[in-house]
């Protein structure tokens, strides 16, 4: 660890991700997890953080209240849940620390809490913190654009069984993109599956297909299907680690960065 490692907090630390972030960072040199956060009540309250990765002791324990490390550390990793992620967010406002957000699943509402934290500190929030998941999104919308209009858009996305939101935020953020791309509403054209006596299928429809099961890390496909030839952009991945990568560089990123809102895409230059 160098005398310049950024001191980061990571909230959701005792779940898959929160312990692959725990692990990441005791492994990187440029970083140091000095905190760690669950909502009270939780099994791994008082734990060691370090312990719970799989790392061995890092003398952080899993707190309860971020009020014990926000005036210590330089910002704040959220991968939890959207019930709690707003108020974090304006927690790390209050103390004026940045925070990267790669939960999923918000309401209207919750989004809107996090995004008013903007007006006052750095917010970063990405469905997928993966670099090569970013990378698809930027060539989705080249594709969009060139084929959209004359194929069938169809995205399926598997995660293991305890995924508890679907579809998964990443594909619903692919779904935006081919919908901004082409000047369609997603919320008026989106299909999240099909049953029974379901008519011809409408060219300016967007299907949505979600498979759970296992232990998959994630994977996405975009399928732009024509007359005879089909696109596919596929990104699987094969452990958290790109994430927890990816949730790394975006801090490093945003700490050179003022208020405001951003996402992957500002962090790669793909805007």
């Amino acid at each position: 660890m160098t005398s310049e490692a950024m001191r980061v907090a990571i909230s959701g630390a005792a779940g898959r991700m929160g312990r692959t972030l725990v692990a990441a960072c005791t492994e990187h040199p440029d970083f140091e997890c000095a905190g760690a956060l669950e909502p009270p009540g939780h099994d791994a309250v008082g734990a060691d953080a370090g312990l719970l990765a799989g790392s061995g002791a890092i003398g952080v324990e899993v707190t309860d209240d971020p009020g014990g490390f926000l005036d210590t550390v330089d910002g704040v990793i959220d991968f939890s849940l959207p019930s709690g992620t707003a108020a974090l967010a304006e927690r790390c406002r209050a103390a004026g620390r940045q925070i990267v957000i790669g939960t999923t699943g918000f309401s209207a509402a919750e989004r809107a809490r996090v995004e008013a934290c903007a007006a006052d500190i750095p917010v970063l929030i990405a469905p997928n913190m993966s670099v090569g998941v970013n990378a698809c999104f930027h060539l989705i919308a080249i594709a969009s654009r060139i084929l959209g209009e004359e194929t069938d858009v169809e995205i399926i996305e598997m995660h293991h069984r305890n995924k508890v939101d679907a579809p998964s935020g990443t594909a619903v953020r692919m779904g935006e993109i081919v919908a901004d791309a082409l000047g369609r509403d997603l919320a008026e054209c989106a299909i999240y599956g099909r049953e029974g006596h379901t008519g011809v299928r409408g060219r300016e429809t967007i299907g949505f297909e979600t498979i759970r099961g296992g232990d998959a890390v994630g994977e996405h496909t975009v399928m732009f299907a024509g007359t005879g030839e089909r696109i596919e952009i596929t990104h699987r991945a094969g452990s958290r680690l790109n994430f927890a990568h990816g949730a790394l560089r975006a801090s490093r990123w945003l700490r050179e960065r003022g208020s405001g809102l951003y996402d992957m895409q500002d962090v790669l230059g793909l805007r």
